[in-house]
């Protein structure tokens, strides 16, 4: 276990990467280039799977967990505030680590055959290499500011790979959008660490929760004010109403981008995040009610958007929402080992369908709308063979991944009672659409006729199809884990075990729900793009209003747009260019410029070469200096002052 003690490798080998492909990648070759970023997460991840093997044969060490790793030299240390540059290594950050490491590698090998013919293709994984960096950075964090720098640092990495074609106005305006979007969440996080600062005086979480722990009277209040703060952040990063609108226009990036980001790092943070700080969360109940609300409502509301879009990139990043939304209402019920236990499983599948669905895009010269594809299963099996896998898990059919880890939840959220039941239902809902809207992209996509000429799709090369196989793989096998293992493992760190029921089987009957709902899904796929294809716009045609609402994702972005872009546009447009900067500024320069050029044209009367004018200067001058030095001043100025009063008196 002495890998432990050398926690600090795991962040700073993806860092060397970025610098040296950052710094030297374009003068070097493609291998050497190639070379280097994938030892770089390679490394880091054999680090974490040595780590988590060890500790698994080692009980005792296990147990002994949290590991905390401490830079020896202070960090921040200002009068009574000392903030630490801390590592901590405990079973929900292990867990997230093998999550992010592992698929990140995955995604790595996967992108040396995506970006072969790319320019800029040390850049690209110089960037990939930075986003690895700061998430590590964000999952190992033993302190809130600690977290909030790598928290910035994905935010930072993320616009760079998002507007990496920023040729492109739209690759470089959705880079910006994800940028500002997420300043706002960032907003409230900064905001909710001054209120830990100011109440806690601490930023370690582990402080923070042994001071709750002493205090188990202590709800609500500021409490509560703190937890919304630290959800607003959440919300952002993870990409919850009302600050998704950036993750669907993410797509502009390179799909593996895709896969990285909304699979299994950036916007899974802010679930992470809310894990991590359980303990405020659970005293503040109205907050954690504010979780659940928000996740059962994004569920619902990106599923819904999900039906009609003809992008295959945006049916999946709806999809990434909406399963995110699942994760939030798994942490609102306070199941956040259901939560993660998600989190786990779809970066499994969600990185299997971006990864498959940038394969079919790669077989067909650059085409992402379903509606110019079909008939792909026989020229693409392999593919075919691993988006199927893909569609069943996230639809939740038995045994693949997203069965176990999603029924968890809605297990969770039925036994709650009461609003819980709500949550339950909405999210049954969701599942169906869910199912729907995936099979639709699957048969779209792989089933009928090819719906364009022209196109001779072409299976991916090995470095395309070897991740695609793996990742398919875990989608089968990655949750039979199961959730009680799983919050076994994770409560130490969660707080929280599986949650039983006083109705017998109860179970079991609600996965058997689930499982038919996934299949009514599938049936009404099946129905519309199989045996009835010229349905959906028959009804589309039926439902005009209902059909535009959906197609045009509810108009939100034209909403914010229309209240928050465009008044900010005026207003700096207006107030701060035409008054602060015409107005005031360029007055004020205005007026300078003018004093400078009355003072000059009085002073060159001065320069005017005549050696009389000179001298009589000269005489005045001294003069006057004979005139300040001689008369005696502290005499004539009260004396002076004295006969001004009189006489304004008089």
């Amino acid at each position: 276990m002495n890998a432990i003690f050398y926690l600090w490798l795991i962040p700073l080998l993806p860092f060397a990467g970025f610098l040296f492909n950052g710094l030297l990648g374009r003068y070097l070759p493609k291998w050497l280039v190639t070379t280097v970023a994938l030892l770089a997460p390679l490394a880091a991840f054999s680090m974490v799977l040595q780590i988590s093997l060890g500790l698994s044969a080692n009980q005792g060490a296990l147990a002994a967990l949290p590991f905390v790793h401490t830079c020896p030299f202070p960090w921040i240390s200002v009068a009574a505030l000392h903030i630490d540059f801390s590592f901590v290594l405990d079973q929900l950050s292990l867990v997230m680590l093998l999550v992010v490491t592992g698929v990140g590698f995955l995604i790595h090998i996967y992108s040396v055959g995506y970006m072969a013919h790319e320019e800029g293709y040390s850049r690209y994984f110089s960037y990939l290499n930075l986003f690895l960096f700061f998430m590590t950075v964000l999952v190992l964090a033993g302190n809130a500011l600690l977290m909030f720098v790598g928290w910035e640092g994905v935010g930072l990495a993320s616009y760079l790979l998002i507007g990496f074609y920023f040729q492109k106005d739209s690759g470089a305006n959705a880079g910006k959008k994800a940028f500002i979007v997420n300043r706002i969440g960032d907003f409230g996080f900064l905001i909710g660490i001054f209120l830990l600062l100011a109440n806690f005086g601490t930023l370690t979480f582990s402080e923070i929760a042994a001071k709750l722990a002493s205090n188990p009277a202590w709800q609500g209040g500021v409490l509560t004010t703190i937890a919304l703060c630290l959800l607003l952040g959440a919300c952002g990063k993870s990409a919850q109403l009302p600050l998704y609108i950036w993750l669907p226009d993410a797509m502009e990036g390179p799909t593996p981008v895709s896969a990285l980001i909304h699979a299994a790092t950036m916007v899974t943070a802010g679930v992470y995040m809310i894990a991590r700080t359980h303990v405020l969360f659970d005293h503040a109940p109205f907050a954690l009610g504010v979780v659940a609300v928000i996740g059962a409502a994004t569920a619902l509301f990106a599923a819904t958007i999900g039906l009609v879009q003809n992008d295959i990139k945006r049916v999946l990043a709806y999809s990434t929402i909406s399963q995110l939304g699942y994760m939030f209402l798994g942490c609102g019920v306070a199941a956040y080992s259901a939560a993660i236990f998600h989190l786990m499983t779809h970066a499994f599948f969600k990185a299997l369908l971006f990864l498959a669905a940038g394969s079919v895009i790669h077989a067909i010269g650059g085409e992402q709308d379903l509606r110019k594809m079909g008939g792909l299963w026989k020229k693409l099996p392999i593919t075919f063979a691993v988006t199927t896998v893909g569609v069943l898990a996230i639809a939740g059919f038995f045994p693949f991944a997203g069965f176990f880890s999603k029924d968890a939840i809605l297990y969770a959220a039925f036994v709650q009672g009461g609003s819980g039941r709500v949550l339950w239902f909405v999210g049954l809902l969701t599942a169906l659409l869910t199912s729907f809207y995936m099979f639709r992209l699957w048969y779209l996509a792989f089933m009928g006729k090819p719906r364009s000429e022209g196109i001779h799709p072409h299976e991916s090369p090995i470095s395309m199809l070897g991740p695609l196989v793996i990742l398919a793989l875990l989608s089968i096998g990655g949750g039979w884990i199961g959730i009680e293992r799983f919050a076994a493992y994770l409560s130490p760190s969660t707080g929280e075990l599986h949650m039983e029921s006083a109705i017998p089987h109860l179970e079991l009957i609600l996965s058997a729900v689930a499982v038919l709902v996934a299949l009514l899904g599938w049936f009404i796929a099946d129905q519309l793009y199989c045996r009835k294809p010229a349905r959906p716009a028959q009804m589309a045609a039926a439902l005009p209003g209902s059909y535009r609402l959906l197609a045009n994702k509810y108009y939100v972005d034209e909403f914010y747009g229309a209240t928050v872009v465009k008044p900010l546009l005026n207003i700096s447009k207006y107030v701060l260019g035409w008054v602060v900067d015409v107005g005031i500024l360029g007055g004020a320069a205005w007026l300078l410029a003018g004093i400078a050029t009355f003072t000059g044209a009085i002073l060159q009367r001065w320069q005017s070469g005549n050696l009389r004018s000179y001298a009589a200067w000269l005489a005045a001058g001294a003069a006057a200096v004979l005139l300040f030095v001689l008369v005696p001043w502290t005499t004539v100025w009260p004396v002076s002052m004295d006969l001004i009063g009189k006489v304004a008196r008089h």
